[in-house]
């Protein structure tokens, strides 16, 4: 496999966005935002995903947190886009079931080329320590714009906000896990029947 890694650095009016990525790393991150319960997902994503990822952002926050929030899934959309390079030789597809106690999620992903989101979660309550839960699902679509993948994400259960959520993360980290890891009987071909992705 070629090496995977990005640097992306994203400055607009509202946001000030750094991050790096190595998609076959150890799972180690640093977090840099202002958002401590976005952190906490997005180390979800790192440790089950086994990707490095480092990110420093600047955002608009004493506005609220909405630009931070989507321009971090843009810029991470962007870094898994470059880093993944040509797509040969990897799986395409991931899953994974995750539950945490009474909560429990399904994700599944295709770097399909084509971004597609199916997103359901009915959140029990507004906020988690004091994060508008809404903001999740501008995080996600700003990564599948800019990651150019198909996401499908249910929370099937849970009675505990907190829960449904980290159970997406981690679901949706061990689903990129599955998703980018080389396939040897497809060394070198592209996993599509179109013969471009």
């Amino acid at each position: 496999m070629p090496d995977r890694t990005a640097t992306i650095k994203r400055d607009t009016l509202e946001t000030q966005i750094q991050i790096s990525i190595n998609l076959d790393g150890t799972g180690k991150a640093s977090f840099d935002t202002g958002l401590p319960f976005l952190e906490h997902m997005l180390d979800q994503i790192a440790r089950h995903g086994l990707v490095d990822l480092n990110l420093v952002a600047r955002g608009d926050l004493a506005i609220d947190a909405h630009h931070t929030v989507e321009d971090i899934g843009i810029s991470l959309g962007q870094a898994f886009a470059k880093a993944v390079t040509d797509k040969k030789g990897i799986c395409r597809y991931g899953h994974a079931y995750v539950p945490l106690d009474e909560a429990l999620s399904r994700v599944v992903v295709d770097f399909s080329g084509r971004p597609g989101l199916e997103y359901n979660i009915n959140f029990v309550r507004a906020q988690v320590g004091g994060f508008d839960v809404d903001l999740f699902h501008e995080f996600f679509q700003g990564f599948i714009n800019h990651a150019m993948v198909s996401l499908h994400i249910d929370n099937l259960k849970g009675n505990n906000a907190h829960h449904q959520i980290e159970t997406v993360f981690k679901a949706f980290g061990r689903a990129l896990r599955m998703a980018l890891a080389p396939d040897p009987r497809m060394a070198g071909q592209l996993p599509s029947t179109k013969g471009a992705l």
